[in-house]
């Protein structure tokens, strides 16, 4: 999933919010209900406010989910929701500007400035007790993979939010170490008589023939050979780049094997590549509404089989899963390298439940989101449930296990915002073959991306989520504002219009004057101090 940076604390003196569900009203203080030694299910039903988002597809109020249902049913603990679909981190920030705090905010999508931030001006506390005193599933998770409470700690040594995570794969072998995989329209080959492209050079040639020989056979020239999202996260185009030399990644960062942290948009290769994709261009190959153009238009396009290649996670998204596309080989660059570029992905997130300074019932608030971290729970939590007669099954409970249904051609990028709960959960790799099966579509393109991309990743180490300093996180999100939006634009008019060697030195510079060497500098340093505290 693509990297979200969030807004520090705004302070409004006009605001007109609206929830998408749940509570209309909030209380100003927590109810107090001294309870102790806390055990579930409770003898009387008592309540907790929370704030959460959910995805534009999932129910308004999350109390609709079988998932929260069953939790109630479980606990006698009823949770009064204010949940958000849209602009969430702008109405969470908003919300607490105004003073007006839950007991807890539930897939909080704090950024490290975020927790920070909150944590020094008192808007939530810390956790690491909790967890100790209250959280044994959270707590063995921590004791048997040190690397997550390393992970979720931040500099001052307190624990702040609770983590997702969702193992699948270890290093390079992760489901994360590839995410915008290019797919390629194999009838379209078929029907031309085409050979499968394996060189930049025959790649470019495949999309010139079916840019003029109506390779979908109607008579019309509206197919479009090449498209993409232009800093789109998985939909981008930056995983060819990858023949040309170091290549890209979203963070446009790469540690090599010596240790040293690399920028990617700033090499010899990337402004090749960059050559190659406006040759690509004059030649009208490139989607006209590439650089402009979001995930709807992008969808609908690809659901009328448009494309002759395209990017994204899963094909089933875009065009199906039938065999109408095939991943797109790696292909070799001008001087006969395969190359894929490592991305700095995982499936961690330290972001995902705080406990507000308003809470006046941390035992029972630890004790029930510790339940997110039963097995059973965790993997209902990211996925779906079972037993739904009102919304789509993802499992079956068999023998106590959760095994997954078939999609029957649903994308699971949508099933999932339906049914999940996401929040702070965790599946281990241990879980598969025991708690549940692996996703049919994940197993699938593990195996892919296995048998495809493994040979040709070099990188034997990722930058890892490493939670820095206010002061340095603050810095890097103020250079980043500068310098993505820079990158991002050049490519477009690079890609557009050529002038790339003419332009190239007065784009390093602008570069290093918004803080590039700063940038490399606080990075490094935080790399460096994360390998020596998981020694």
């Amino acid at each position: 999933m693509k990297a979200k940076w969030m807004l520090p604390i705004v302070f409004t003196s006009v605001l007109i919010l609206g929830a998408c569900g749940g509570s209309k009203e909030k209380s100003k203080s927590s109810p107090d209900y001294e309870l102790e030694n806390v055990s579930f299910p409770l003898k009387e039903k008592v309540s907790l406010k929370m704030m959460s988002q959910s995805a534009p597809l999932a129910p308004n109020d999350p109390n609709d989910k079988l998932i929260f249902q069953r939790l109630e049913e479980e606990t006698n603990l009823h949770i009064d929701w204010t949940n958000y679909s849209s602009d969430f981190a702008e109405k969470r920030n908003l919300d607490i500007a105004s003073g007006d705090l839950p007991d807890a905010i539930f897939n909080a999508a704090a950024g490290d400035y975020d927790l920070l931030n909150w944590a020094e001006s008192g808007v939530i506390v810390p956790i690491e007790d909790l967890i100790e005193e209250y959280m044994p599933n959270l707590k063995k998770i921590f004791d048997e993979n040190p690397e997550y409470r390393q992970m979720s700690t931040a500099p001052d040594g307190h624990i702040y939010s609770m983590p997702w995570i969702e193992e699948l794969g270890e290093g390079k072998e992760s489901i994360h170490t590839v995410n915008g995989m290019a797919w390629i329209n194999k009838e379209w080959l078929d029907n031309l008589g085409l050979e499968m492209p394996q060189t930049t050079d025959q790649l470019m040639t495949v999309l010139e023939a079916f840019k003029t020989q109506d390779p979908n056979g109607n008579g019309e020239a509206d197919e479009i050979p090449f498209s993409f999202i232009n800093n789109g996260g998985n939909e981008d185009l930056k995983f060819l780049m990858g023949a040309f030399g170091l290549g890209d990644n979203d963070d446009h960062l790469v540690v090599d094997n010596d240790g040293q942290v690399q920028f990617t948009a700033n090499k010899e290769g990337y402004k090749e590549a960059i050559k190659y994709f406006n040759e690509m261009n004059n030649k009208g190959l490139i989607d006209k509404e590439a650089f402009e153009q979001d995930w709807n238009t992008y969808v609908a396009k690809g659901k009328e089989h448009k494309y002759g290649v395209y990017f994204t996670w899963d094909k089933a998204n875009i065009t199906g899963a039938d065999d109408s596309y095939d991943v797109l080989p790696v292909l070799a660059g001008p001087d006969g390298t395969k190359h894929v570029t490592r991305t700095n992905g995982m499936g961690f997130s330290r972001d995902r439940f705080v406990i507000t300074s308003a809470n006046k019932n941390l035992e029972l608030t630890a004790r029930w989101i510790d339940k997110m971290y039963e097995p059973l729970q965790s993997v209902q939590n990211n996925w779906g449930t079972y037993g739904d007669e009102a919304q789509a099954n993802i499992f079956e409970l068999k023998d106590g296990m959760l095994k997954h249904l078939p999609l029957e051609g649903t994308a699971p990028g949508e099933l999932r915002q339906k049914t999940e709960a996401g929040g702070p959960l965790a599946v281990l790799d241990s879980y598969y073959d025991t708690v549940t099966t692996m996703p049919d579509d994940a197993k699938w393109r593990l195996d892919l991306m296995h048998d495809t991309y493994l040979p040709y990743i070099t990188e034997d180490n990722i930058y890892p989520r490493v939670f820095l300093e206010k002061e340095d996180t603050d810095r890097l999100a103020k250079i980043e504002t500068d310098m993505w939006d820079y990158i991002y634009r050049k490519r477009a008019e690079w890609i557009t219009g050529g002038k790339i060697d003419e332009e190239w030195e007065e784009y390093l510079a602008e570069l290093e004057r918004v803080g590039l060497e700063e940038w490399i500098q606080i990075k490094q340093t935080g790399y460096d101090n994360f390998l020596k505290g998981a020694q």
